[in-house]
């Protein structure tokens, strides 16, 4: 079993870090999301650089973040570092990767569905607490 990677940075960054991860390890296999669509799902839009920085932080742990079903905008393998290994990781989930690193993103994408997920899970927490103290 992978373990749930621990942040590498400290502070704000740190905690955005956190952020991405929650939210990456919410697309469900077969699917993708786009760097924009992570930092959207964060409540932080326009931080997409930032998504791909906490993403690159994973190279060469062992984590259980699926950093691979992240692509840029356009449905592209903009992973600069490993695209054969993210193009074969998608293909194993059932994702078509054109030679060109391309995909089709509005197919594949599960932003609608992580942030549905979200929702429930913040509903969840913000009951949670109120439920705690009538017990």
């Amino acid at each position: 079993m992978k373990k749930r990677v621990s942040v590498p940075a400290s502070g704000d960054a740190g905690a955005r870090y956190s952020e991405v991860y929650e939210v990456v390890r919410l697309i469900p296999e077969g699917q993708v999301m786009s760097y924009s669509g992570v930092a959207r799902q964060m409540g932080r839009p326009g931080l997409q650089r930032m998504v791909g920085y906490a993403l690159r932080s994973l190279a060469g742990s062992d984590h259980d973040v699926p950093w691979w079903r992240v692509v840029n905008a356009q449905g592209r393998i903009s992973n600069a570092y490993g695209p054969e290994t993210q193009r074969e990781r998608l293909q194993a989930e059932g994702i078509t990767v054109s030679d060109y690193l391309l995909l089709d993103l509005p197919k594949y994408d599960a932003e609608e569905l992580v942030s549905a997920r979200l929702q429930a899970r913040r509903a969840r927490e913000s009951i949670a607490p109120h439920a705690r103290r009538r017990g």
